[in-house]
């Protein structure tokens, strides 16, 4: 009989599978927690497939300057959404139990976007193509090489 009990209990119960494989929210409900993870509404998203720096993360500029790399993430994210509406399809649920899914606005895939600007590094091979490009273009924080983020030393 147990076993049976267990095969009718829902997949999500303890966190572990998405509720909504689509989630959707109007500009006015986007909160930017850091350059991987939006807040829309009540259910926070991380990117899949990528990773960008923390904010308060500090990066050094050429001229020796110092900057919060992950702020400098944060507000990239911020640009490509231009206060319009996100949809992300849910691949999966990270260790916070973080809804991580591939989002867009207006069409654009955002983590593709940040990981092409220099702004984020691939984690898998399908932005990796999109990670080296920025990085021979010296693209976003790929411009300081000297000071980029310490997780970004030795992708070269």
């Amino acid at each position: 009989m147990p076993l049976l009990l267990a095969l009718a209990l829902p997949t999500n119960l303890f966190g572990s599978g998405p509720t909504n494989w689509q989630w959707h929210a109007d500009a006015s409900d986007i909160r930017i927690v850091d350059g991987e993870t939006l807040a829309l509404g009540e259910r926070v998203v991380r990117l899949a497939g990528m990773a960008a720096p923390m904010r308060g993360e500090i990066c050094r500029r050429a001229d020796g300057e110092n900057f919060d790399c992950g702020g400098a993430s944060a507000a990239a994210l911020m640009r490509l959404i231009g206060g319009r509406p996100v949809t992300c399809r849910i691949v999966g649920r990270d260790a916070f139990g973080r809804g991580v899914g591939q989002c867009e606005a207006n069409g654009a895939d955002l983590g593709r976007m940040l990981v092409g600007g220099g702004f984020a590094i691939a984690t898998g091979s399908t932005m990796r193509t999109a990670e080296v490009t920025a990085r021979h273009a010296d693209r976003g924080l790929w411009a300081n090489r000297a000071g980029m983020p310490q997780d970004w030393h030795g992708r070269d």
